[in-house]
C-alpha cells in the first residue's frame, strides 16, 4: 500500500498495491502547471482511494482532460482523461521509499530549453 498527500494534507491518495513506474511528461501544459517536468503514476481507480476528493479543484486545459490540484496549498495532484478508469497521480505525493523507477520521458519535443534529459533514458 502507498499513501501520499498534498502539502496541506487536505487531499490524501491511497493505492492498494505496488506503485507502477512513473512517466515524466515534458509537454508545455504539464510544464506550465507544475513549474517544470511533471512525473506521474497511472493508477487504476478501482485500487485508488482519494480522501478529500471534494476539496480538489479541477481545471480543463483541454476539452477531454481535467487536471486536479489543491486550491489551499497549490499542489498539482491529478491528470484525468474523461471516461478513463485510470487516473494519473503526481509521483511526488508519495512518501519515500516508493520503490518507483522512472519508466520514460514523454512529449520530449516540447521540453524546456533550460534543461537536458539524461543520456540513455527512454523517451518519446
Amino acid at each position: 500500500m502507498a499513501v501520499g498527500s498534498c502539502l496541506c494534507g487536505a487531499v490524501t491518495v491511497t493505492f492498494e498495491g505496488a506503485l507502477p513506474a512513473p512517466v515524466a511528461c515534458h509537454c508545455t501544459l504539464c510544464r506550465i502547471q507544475s513549474g517544470h517536468v511533471w512525473a506521474s503514476v497511472n493508477l487504476p481507480r478501482a485500487n485508488t482511494t482519494i480522501a478529500g476528493e471534494d476539496h480538489v479543484a479541477w481545471f480543463r486545459a483541454t476539452p477531454d482532460v481535467r487536471r486536479g490540484f489543491c486550491p489551499t496549498c497549490g499542489t498539482v495532484l491529478f491528470f484525468h482523461p474523461d471516461g478513463d478508469d485510470h487516473i494519473a497521480v503526481s509521483a511526488g505525493l508519495f512518501a519515500n521509499p516508493t520503490g518507483m523507477v522512472l519508466k520514460k520521458h514523454i512529449f520530449t519535443a516540447d521540453k524546456g530549453d533550460y534543461y537536458a534529459i539524461p543520456v540513455g533514458e527512454p523517451q518519446e
